[in-house]
């Protein structure tokens, strides 16, 4: 028989010590604990890159301690951007996967998200964080098993999808069902349904199951993330004052400045008075706590401010606010993504009397406040229906121009009819000559080719095809594709994101930033079109959904105008900067110049005529 030789006791307890750590079960942690101990901030992924602390943002504490709590199964957070909501997110995942291990679900709003996700956010924290990476080996071994979107630990998985694929929220059962973002999922995972109830379904079979649903809130009444919110306990931030020690909650109301003097801006006191600088504000914030206001709910919900980011000065916040507040649209990105808080629209419907009242007279010459000239061309079958619009320093605008071009769009001499028009140069009343820099064109309507046709060798110019995508939360510009016969650029438009914009500055009263500015001579038709529409709230399937809904036939003017409004979008120019360099009395060829087009810089302004050789 074999014996074995142990050099001394000091081995031997080595031996026996390396045994019973490989065997022994992980400690008991609560997920903000493992965070402090084991969690590493990716310098990528973060400016305060390194060990995570969790009380440098200390409301964090509280929203993850509720996620360990075995007695809560359903958690919603809706809060602002930028206090942590994706950290907290892979905290818990990277919890489950060294702690805890089990089967986890995270839905992104779209396939592409969840990849970015996975790529951007998920494999630095597993590469920086040892107890992870020993875990979950790269996807690019051989061996692992592991992809983009699907990452195996021993006693689970981490499987990644997007709201609108119905047959990733379909497959094998989870523990963890993470949501992000819920307020940009679809109202449907294709035909299949709500895709947070089928998410949640993958988990019915685990009594211990957990449910977390994250995301920044949208419009009132339609939001997801609030409807969950309102069926929670309804957790607030309290905040002690530094002077009289009551509590608060940390509110806008409450941030108090001069007049246009951002820099004096200061949180007071709703209670004493006192005046808080950010350094108070953020020692406040380390000694608050989470105070449920609806406690008999076994739901637990937060709703988070940006007032509670350390990152974040005041005077920042006044500054974003003060731009924010010109227009209706960027007004309601900033309650959304700092106040954390739904947007409630001022109304749905636009009066044509109220808008046809606006009526001026600016003369035979463009008004000096017009910056750069776009149009929006809509195209019926006997016609081509163009507005001309004038853009202004904030988005401030005027109708040059409305014209309805009569013709067979199947046949060359429209399209020359418009070249010419397109070719129109514009004299402002200081002398300064405008060309259109930009125009949009819909391919929607039955003379698909025939756009392609026209838009492609003009491609250059700036004329753009596009094609308007309904449904709520699209973007107003979406990223170009070639797919047709014709491999013109083609640009997907939000139309329902479009008709918001154009609604909420045409109930602006006062001239200025956002203002829309009409001429003395526009007819009455033209305001029936371009109000001819209504947004109205439906349910479906148990959700609220807001859509757009004709009141009349006929809303071409509209149509235009968020055409119009598109090929301004497609430049993404700042019109501010471009206003401050014609002041200077530059050029209108220089001024064309500077517009870019993905990277491609119109340098010379091609001959208007061509369309039949084109057309060929």
């Amino acid at each position: 028989m074999k014996t074995i030789t142990i050099p001394n006791k000091q081995a031997a307890k080595i031996v026996v010590q390396r045994t019973l750590d490989a065997v022994k079960p992980p400690p008991d942690l609560s997920i903000s604990e493992w965070a402090d101990q084991y969690r590493v901030l990716s310098s990528e992924a973060s400016s305060e890159y390194g060990a995570w602390n969790t009380s440098r943002a200390e409301y964090q504490r509280g929203i993850m301690d509720a996620i360990s709590d075995d007695n809560i199964e359903e958690i919603t957070i809706m809060s602002c951007a930028q206090v942590g909501k994706t950290e907290m997110i892979l905290n818990l995942i990277g919890y489950h996967v060294a702690q805890d291990p089990a089967p986890m679900l995270v839905v992104q709003p779209t396939l592409e998200m969840a990849q970015t996700f996975s790529k951007d956010r998920l494999a630095p924290m597993v590469r920086d964080c040892p107890t992870l990476a020993d875990k979950i080996k790269d996807p690019r071994a051989r061996d692992s098993g592991n992809s983009i979107l699907k990452k195996q630990f021993a006693g689970g998985h981490i499987t990644m999808c997007g709201a609108n694929s119905p047959s990733s929220l379909a497959s094998r059962p989870v523990r963890l069902v993470l949501c992000d973002e819920v307020d940009r999922f679809p109202n449907s995972a294709g035909t299949e349904g709500d895709p947070i109830d089928l998410a949640k379904r993958r988990a019915t079979t685990f009594t211990n199951r957990k449910i977390v649903m994250v995301s920044t809130p949208t419009v009132k009444d339609a939001s997801r993330i609030e409807a969950a919110f309102e069926e929670t306990d309804k957790r607030e931030y309290h905040v002690p004052c530094k002077d009289c020690g009551e509590e608060q909650v940390l509110r806008w109301s409450n941030v108090k400045w001069d007049k246009d003097k951002p820099e004096t801006a200061a949180y007071i006191c709703e209670h004493c008075g006192s005046v808080w600088d950010d350094a108070a504000r953020f020692r406040a914030i380390r000694r608050g706590r989470w105070v449920a206001t609806n406690p008999s709910v076994g739901k637990a919900g937060f709703r988070l401010s940006g007032l509670c980011s350390p990152w974040t000065p005041i005077e920042s916040a006044v500054r974003e606010f003060l731009e924010a507040k010109k227009l209706p649209e960027t007004l309601r990105v900033w309650v959304n993504t700092y106040l954390g808080e739904t947007f409630a629209e001022s109304g749905e419907r636009v009066q044509e009397h109220d808008i046809a009242e606006r009526r001026e007279n600016w003369g035979e010459k463009v008004p000096n406040g017009v910056v750069m000239v776009t149009a929006g061309i809509d195209v019926q079958d006997d016609r081509l229906e163009v507005e001309v619009l004038g853009i202004g320093r904030d988005e401030e605008t005027w109708s040059l121009d409305y014209k309805v071009l009569y013709g067979d769009p199947a046949a060359p001499q429209l399209w020359s009819d418009l070249d010419a028009l397109m070719a129109t140069t514009y004299e402002r009343e200081d002398g300064f000559e405008l060309i259109i820099q930009s125009g949009a064109i819909d391919t929607g309507g039955h003379f698909t080719q025939a756009v392609y046709k026209y838009c492609k060798p003009r491609y250059g110019r700036r004329i753009f095809a596009i094609k308007g995508v309904g449904g709520e939360g699209k973007p107003l510009i979406g990223r170009p594709s070639t797919n047709n016969n014709m491999k013109c650029k083609l640009f997907p438009i939000g139309v329902d994101t479009a008709k918001e914009i154009v609604y909420s500055r045409l109930r602006i009263q006062d001239k200025g930033a956002g203002y829309c500015h009409f001429p003395i001579d526009r007819d009455d038709e033209y305001f029936r079109m371009l109000t001819a529409e209504e947004i109205v709230t439906r349910f479906h399937k148990g959700f609220r959904k807001r859509e757009w809904r004709k009141t009349r036939a006929r809303n071409e003017a509209l149509d235009c105008r968020v055409y119009a409004i598109a090929a301004s979008a497609i430049l993404n120019t700042n019109i501010n900067a471009m206003a401050s360099r014609q002041k200077a009395r530059q050029k209108p060829d220089d001024v064309a110049e500077e517009v870019k087009v993905e990277r491609r810089t119109a340098r010379r302004r091609p001959p208007s005529t061509g369309f039949a050789n084109s057309w060929r």
